[in-house]
């Protein structure tokens, strides 16, 4: 894997390149910025502040970020499959209809997370917060949901998920 400054990530991005398969990025600190469409996929991003970034329909298959923040992010029609974002905060993304199938997010911070339509097939949500988040037709066949939190969540359907004593329910009681 090769090494990528983002200021040059992103320089090469708005001269219209698109393809930024297994790099590493050390640092990704940029407010608002534009990376639609992007192919992340396989990359390390160490150290990743991106709040309020559009990276819809943007491809980040096998992604791992170490630490970030993508609060208020909008990720719809992306693809997170497998992806490694264990305590990243993405309260308020916009995940819509995107693919998080067998991701690591626990831990994550959800809350207020728009995931309608999206695939968390065989993710693993341990101890991630999902309060207020909309649930609307997510699929979550076998997706781990042991210790999260769904307070208040809207139209969640966890009949094929993971669950146990530890898990908020969108009623505020645990799981039976």
């Amino acid at each position: 894997m090769k090494s990528l400054n983002f200021k040059d990530l992103l320089a090469r991005y708005q001269s219209g390149e698109r393809q930024f398969q297994e790099v590493v990025i050390t640092q990704a600190d940029a407010f608002q910025c534009d990376l639609r469409d992007i192919k992340l996929s396989a990359a390390v991003i160490d150290n990743a502040y991106l709040p309020y970034s559009n990276l819809s329909r943007a491809n980040l298959q096998d992604i791992v970020i170490k630490q970030g923040n993508l609060c208020d992010a909008k990720l719809s029609n992306s693809d997170l499959s497998r992806g490694q974002l264990s305590g990243v905060n993405l309260s308020r993304a916009d995940l819509r209809y995107s693919c998080l199938r067998r991701a690591n997010l626990i831990n994550c911070n959800l809350t207020g997370a728009d995931l309608t339509g999206a695939d968390l097939t065989g993710a693993d949500l341990t101890g991630t917060d999902l309060t207020g988040a909309e649930l609307s037709n997510v699929q979550m066949h076998d997706t781990c949901l042991v210790g999260a939190t769904l307070f208040r969540a809207s139209n969640a359907n966890i009949a094929e998920a993971r669950c146990d004593r530890t898990t908020v329910m969108p009623d505020g009681h645990y799981y039976p």
